[in-house]
């Protein structure tokens, strides 16, 4: 038996959670599971907003039927064509021939390339600003491009203040019993939400930043995401996150130091570094190991801390392949406006700094310590005074 949450006086949470799947994109790892939201409105019209993932098909055509309680389904919003949100959408349209779809008119292309299917004819196309009355409800609409689909519309309804916001203002991590975000503990919920905003929409910061003007006209007083818990307290607070996250401006002064390392002594270089900005009284330094870490925590991180430390091996003449392919992640989620500092490792020829620093070059707003610290083979005694200099050198660029 499957409960179905009422989150106003007629809007029902239909989605559902899984824990099985280890990855999410089949390349995130979600250890915490995921979440995937569908909400239902019973007004004079009965709205479904999205479906969900395969992997919930049952629970959520359940939680539906039952909700509906025999009545039609009238419209069916389409905000993302995602399929870990309407995966199950051919299937509802089977199963409620008269529901019209609302969408954009790149979802109607999108279902037909997914199911084969042309929906035109009960399409109803929303664009910026156009409306829709359910009875009791009226519903604006927004498209959100590239957050992060390019078809993605974003609806408002007016009476109840809610904003249901596709993807923006997602989370990784399934929903342990209650859908609101007040009932969370916020410190464990925040590194997942950045991981996921960082590696789902980081590269998106400009048209994030379309969205969240869009919303700044609004009066939200509840945001209903399609993952993660449901925002009806301290909107402010996840909001200034998405600010942030979006112009690329660092969450505090705290410094990244990844490395990679073969045989240890790159390892206790950066080791080392981490005491030594300790005793400098910088106190957010968080230390990976590339090796051990998925690239999509350190994506988080780097749109987090201020400044980030890249201690690499040099491997077959180039960048230890870990190192590289976090560097490369981070070029691909659009990384902006950190300061960079290198250490190179090499026994016989150290070209890992050099070619980082070619890597990084080319990132907008992004800059380069050109003291590369070199190691060849190991620390010597007298590169303590080396090290000492690097962690002046990164405190004085958090200053």
């Amino acid at each position: 038996m499957q409960t179905q949450q009422q989150i106003t006086s007629d809007l029902y949470y239909v989605g559902a959670s899984e824990g099985r799947h280890p990855l999410f994109e089949n390349i995130y790892p979600v250890a915490n599971g995921m979440s995937y939201n569908s909400y239902l409105l019973l007004d004079e019209k009965t709205v479904l907003m999205d479906t969900c993932d395969e992997a919930v098909r049952d629970i959520f055509l359940t939680k539906v039927r039952t909700v509906l309680n025999e009545r039609q389904l009238d419209y069916i919003f389409v905000h993302h064509m995602e399929p870990d949100h309407a995966a199950l959408l051919d299937e509802v349209m089977t199963l409620y021939p008269t529901a019209q779809l609302v969408c954009s008119s790149k979802t109607v292309t999108l279902i037909n390339q997914f199911f084969n299917r042309d929906v035109s004819a009960r399409a109803i196309i929303v664009k910026d600003g156009d409306t829709l009355s359910t009875g009791r409800h009226t519903f604006s609409f927004y498209t959100a491009p590239m957050v992060h689909w390019p078809e993605v519309i974003v609806s408002y309804d007016q009476t109840d203040c809610i904003l249901f916001s596709a993807d923006a203002f997602g989370t990784f991590g399934e929903l342990d019993g209650s859908l609101f975000a007040d009932d969370i503990d916020l410190s464990t919920f925040l590194p997942e939400a950045r991981r996921y905003y960082a590696n789902i929409v980081g590269k998106y910061g400009n048209q994030v930043q379309a969205l969240l003007k869009k919303a700044a006209t609004l009066n939200i007083q509840q945001i209903c995401p399609l993952h993660g818990p449901i925002w009806r307290k301290n909107l402010g607070w996840f909001i200034e996150k998405y600010q942030r996250w979006s112009t690329y401006t660092p969450e505090a002064d705290a410094v990244l130091i990844i490395y990679g390392s073969i045989y240890g002594h790159t390892e206790q270089a950066a080791r080392i570094l981490a005491t030594k900005l300790s005793e400098r009284g910088i106190s957010n330094i968080a230390l990976y190991d590339v090796s051990k870490t998925h690239p999509s925590v350190l994506v988080a991180e780097a749109f987090r801390c201020a400044a980030i430390v890249i201690a690499s091996a040099t491997y077959n003449n180039g960048i230890f392949p870990p190192v590289e392919t976090v560097v490369l992640d981070w070029k691909a989620h659009a990384l902006q406006n950190r300061k960079f500092y290198l250490i190179q490792n090499g026994s016989w020829a150290p070209a890992s700094g050099k070619l980082l620093t070619a890597m990084l070059s080319d990132m907008k707003g992004c800059s380069t310590d050109e003291n590369i610290l070199t190691l060849t083979s190991a620390l010597k005694p007298g590169q303590e005074s080396d090290l000492n200099a690097l962690a002046d050198r990164i405190q004085q660029g958090l200053a």
